[in-house]
């Protein structure tokens, strides 16, 4: 069974890619920066952890620059209308891509049949900005306090688990821990983790799978409770949340990621500023302030290793999304 992507696997190091692929470049008015703001473009809306994670880099990257950079959202069937926009923009460094696990890497087998572009030779990978790892957390006025009592609550009576959206990470390992426990497990699909995890807190839906940054402000006020951790170890922020992996479910085991890519064939010169620019800004205080508040793990892998990873992403996890039998609809 091909073992999902782990933590060392995002943060470790990576042979050297090939070259990356070839596209002419635009013609530039002005050298770059130089020529007009940077278009940053969210492949889903606003208001997401990794949104607001990736404007605090934005913000500190147009420093090192010396150019504006403005975040644009255009969310949209799981992400593929962002993803294939920048796939078809000039090759020129003024428009980049935020990419995901779920975006690219699933989303290049899951949409196979209805995207245009491909999630590695259409793009050039500048960084894996951050990683995080996933919670099942529930409704803490529950009488669930352990994933032993959910799944046995779930065996007496379909247990509904909200996710950001039909095809994400969280819903693969929702299917995986069902098919692993055979308990009936209802995914209730979302526009964003936003609303589902504001739906659990309400008592809408009684339990969420969604990543550690999104979920960990609420762990910590207690308005969510988590279960199990999809990371391979525990959480030094969480210590006391145990790993599906510890609780005889090694298959629910995944981290998610972020990072940042341009249209292939932006020029070489363009791309390592730009991952300079990234390095900085996970190295200053705004970021690493955020990332701890959102117990998120800085990415490490630039360019030619950056590239290499989201490669071997979307051939780990094609076999996966294959298994599962999800669609798209």
């Amino acid at each position: 069974m091909t073992t999902l992507p782990t933590r060392r696997a995002l943060l470790g190091a990576l042979p050297l890619a090939a070259g990356l692929a070839a596209r002419p470049a635009a013609a530039q008015a002005a050298p770059w920066p130089q020529a007009q703001p940077i278009r940053m473009i969210v492949p889903f809306g606003a208001g997401g952890a990794t949104d607001i994670a990736a404007r605090v880099i934005a913000q500190e990257m147009t420093g090192v620059l010396g150019q504006s950079i403005v975040l644009e959202n255009r969310g949209g069937a799981g992400s593929t209308l962002g993803t294939g926009y920048v796939a078809r923009a000039a090759a020129d460094g003024y428009t980049l891509l935020i990419t995901t696990i779920s975006g690219l890497a699933i989303g290049q087998t899951l949409y196979r049949d209805r995207i245009q572009y491909d999630a590695d030779r259409s793009f050039a990978h500048i960084a894996i900005m951050m990683g995080t790892p996933y919670l099942l957390c529930v409704d803490p006025r529950l009488p669930i306090r352990s994933l032993a009592e959910y799944l046995a609550a779930a065996r007496a009576k379909p247990m509904d688990y909200g996710t950001s959206g039909v095809g994400g990470v969280a819903h693969l390992l929702g299917l995986r821990l069902a098919r692993a426990t055979g308990v009936a497990l209802e995914h209730v699909p979302y526009r964003g983790s936003t609303q589902a995890i504001t739906d659990v807190m309400a008592g809408v839906v009684p339990s969420v799978l969604d990543s550690l940054t999104a979920t960990s402000a609420h762990l910590r006020s207690g308005a969510l409770r988590p279960l199990a951790t999809s990371a391979p170890q525990r959480s030094p922020d969480f210590p006391e949340v145990p790993t599906f992996r510890e609780l005889g479910y090694p298959d629910v085991v995944a981290d998610g990621w972020a990072g940042l890519a341009a249209p292939a064939g932006t020029p070489r010169p363009v791309l390592e500023r730009l991952a300079e620019a990234v390095r900085h800004a996970q190295g200053t205080a705004n970021v690493q302030r955020r990332f701890a508040e959102t117990a998120t793990t800085a990415g490490r892998l630039y360019l030619d290793e950056a590239q290499a990873f989201v490669r071997q992403e979307v051939a780990a996890w094609a076999p996966v999304i294959q298994a599962s039998g999800i669609t798209p609809d």
